[in-house]
């Protein structure tokens, strides 16, 4: 046996996240997760909640990746918004900096998509702050096959929940770490 397959058999499993994905389209902008946490092969949970508001409720925040950590990005992210309220893009860019250069922010391993009325955003632990070209994103574990579910359903006569809906149930298909287990957030994006 070789001193690289002896390691493998000796680590622990690995935990495995969620699929995390926002539509933007027709005045809405909706964030939605899967609710599966996996260690290794083993389901350990079928209903977490991996998406919620933020900012006084002006903000929706969906995570991937260890639980732990997210809540710790969400709090730092709480931070930032009410330093820099209604400003996300600066909000996140200051998280991303610190997350990026804090010893203990560096370790975390979580990634995030958070949204308002006015942008999406993708937040990774390399100091990314990612727009997308177009009006989806999707991150996790499933998140490549929501993204593409959701992008051949943009043209669609559905609106931005309903693509949102069918591209989770897509990559719940597809995905072993994703489930149907769904937690969907929805702001207006038109003005008021």
């Amino acid at each position: 046996m070789s001193a690289s397959s002896s390691s493998a058999e000796t680590s622990p499993p690995s935990w495995h996240g969620t699929t995390i994905l926002t539509v933007r389209k027709d005045g809405k902008v909706v964030v939605a997760g899967d609710g599966q946490v996996s260690l290794g092969q083993t389901i350990i949970k079928g209903t977490a909640r991996k998406v919620r508001r933020v900012g006084s409720g002006s903000v929706i925040a969906g995570f991937a990746g260890s639980t732990a950590d997210a809540f710790t990005l969400f709090e730092r992210l709480e931070t930032k918004l009410e330093r820099f309220p209604d400003q996300l893009k600066r909000a996140c860019v200051e998280l991303a900096k610190d997350w990026r250069t804090d010893r203990y922010l560096r370790r975390l391993e979580a990634m995030m998509i958070v949204a308002d009325r006015d942008e999406s955003l993708v937040l990774t632990g390399t100091g990314d702050v990612l727009e997308p070209d177009d009006a989806v994103m999707g991150i996790g574990s499933g998140g490549m096959y929501a993204l593409a579910a959701a992008k051949a359903l943009l043209d669609a006569d559905l609106d931005a929940e309903q693509i949102a809906r069918k591209a989770m149930a897509i990559a719940a298909q597809i995905c072993v770490y994703t489930n149907d287990s769904l937690t969907v957030e929805t702001l207006d994006t038109a003005a008021s």
